[in-house]
Parts: structure tokens; sequence; C-alpha cells
């Protein structure tokens, strides 16, 4: 894809915070534009990076305890660009047999996605629904009409590092409700948010400069407290060891990871 001939519907005009993210873990699906934003938030928080890659690291960690755990379905919403590590394939690497609907927002991480699943994936397991997550009831129903998930079977639902560009007036909390009363009793929901409630005070300057910039993109950022992103669990149970800084969740290292990003896996027990 490039800028002469970019998907449907795609916003040239203005930056675009999936289009940024994947600049910044290294992808290519970004046009210049979205370079420049994100040097701007780089130079605003310098820890972007870092705190990026942490976050793709959490979230195959999450994807995996899922499947361990014997939820092998998964709706990823604000799934983002595809890049190394999406979430069927990292399923499917457990369990061949995974499923997974991925669902965003943004024309080119839809592209991408249907790119991919076309070259590698399996249309009865895998699927790309184009939808705004705070539409509940469209996502959902589009993403049954897949066939690639059973209501009945416990369901991994993802929003990672996609609720911090989804501000309150939004009914994002009511939205989030709404997935976890359609979730069948066992399953499992992963969030990932960026915080400053873990920052020393130099980086929550610097994340609030971040919030900032982000105002001149098409997905102005929002900082959440610890306890506001803990809101969005609801009464589901939080896993060990709860609602942590997300190099913190079952790490598989011992290489130090910036603290602003939060992450935690919490069931439904009933």
């Amino acid at each position: 894809m490039n800028r002469e001939n970019p998907p449907a519907g795609i916003d040239l005009d203005r930056p675009n915070a999936a289009r940024a993210y994947d600049w910044a873990i290294g992808g290519t699906a970004n046009w210049a534009i979205d370079r420049q934003y994100g040097e701007k938030a780089l130079a605003a928080y310098p820890q972007l990076r870092q705190a990026a890659r942490a976050n793709r690291a959490f979230l195959g960690r999450a994807v995996r305890y899922c499947v361990e755990n014997g939820v092998t379905q998964f709706l990823d919403l604000g799934s983002g660009i595809p890049t190394m590590g999406n979430v069927h394939e990292i399923a499917d690497e457990l369990d061949p047999e995974s499923r997974c609907v991925y669902v965003d927002i943004e024309p080119v991480a839809v592209a991408h996605a249907r790119i991919l699943l076309e070259e590698e994936g399996d249309p009865d397991r895998h699927a790309v629904v184009h939808a705004d997550l705070c539409n509940t009831r469209e996502v959902w129903k589009a993403a049954l009409e897949t066939g690639v998930l059973d209501p009945d079977k416990p369901i991994g639902l993802l929003t990672v590092a996609v609720l911090h560009f989804v501000p309150d007036e939004t009914g994002v909390a009511g939205s989030i409700r709404a997935y976890r009363d359609l979730l069948p009793v066992g399953s499992l929901y992963v969030i990932s948010h960026l915080t400053d409630s873990e920052a020393e005070t130099d980086t929550k300057s610097q994340l609030q400069q971040l919030k900032e910039v982000s105002k001149r993109s098409s997905t102005p950022g929002v900082l959440r407290s610890t306890e506001e992103v803990r809101a969005f669990f609801g009464d589901f149970e939080l896993v060990e060891p709860g609602l942590v800084p997300v190099g913190d969740w079952h790490p598989d290292d011992l290489g130090s990871t910036p603290r602003t990003a939060i992450g935690g896996v919490a069931r439904k027990v009933r």
C-alpha cells in the first residue's frame, strides 16, 4: 500500500495512532504524516518505542496465558495494523484450532489484516471486522456472523493499547460493560492501557506532553489512573499478579520496561 493508492476511507490529512504505533514498532504501514507525528511523540516521551514493544510482548504472554487456560477463541478490539506476533499466530502455536476475529476502525489496519488473513489465515477460524469498538451490539453481531466465534464457549476479549485512544465522552465504559455482559462465563478479558499512576514526576510531565501532541492526530490520547483502568474489568476476577506494569505481568525476561503501560487479565466467573 502506498500514498498514491491508499485504502478507501483513509484520512491522510491527520496522523493516526494505529499507523504511528506501527511506525514505533518498526512496521511499514504508515505514511509521512504518521512518521512526522511519531517523531514529535517520541520527542515528548522518549520511552515511546520501548513502551510500545513492551506492550506488544505483554499481548503475546496474555494470549498464551488464555490458551493455556482453556480460552482458545479471541475477539481483538482495536487490533491495529498486523505486525509480528499477531493474536492468531500466537494462539495457533499452542492450539492449531484456535480462532480469532480482529476489529478495528482504521481502514489501513483492516486492509492489512485482510491481506494477512488471505495469505496466511484460515477463513473458518480467522476474520476481520471494520467497526468502532464502542458500537458493542454492531461489533458483536458482525463478529458472530463471521461464523468464527462460538458464543457459548469462553472468549478472550482483548483491548490492548486501544482504550487510551477512546475518551470517556464516547460512552466507552458502557460499551465495555456491554461486552462483559455478552461474554460467556469462563471468558478472559485482557487490557493494557497507558497511565501516569506509576510514573515518576519527570515521566508524568512527558506523558502530559505526549497527550498534548496527540491532540494533533485523529486519535487524541487519554491518560487514566490505575483505578480507572481497573474499573473496565467490572466484577471480573483479576488473575495474578493483577493489574501491573506490563513488563511485570508474567515476565519471560528480567529486562527493565517502562512503568507507564499497565496490563492485566481477568476472568468472568458469574
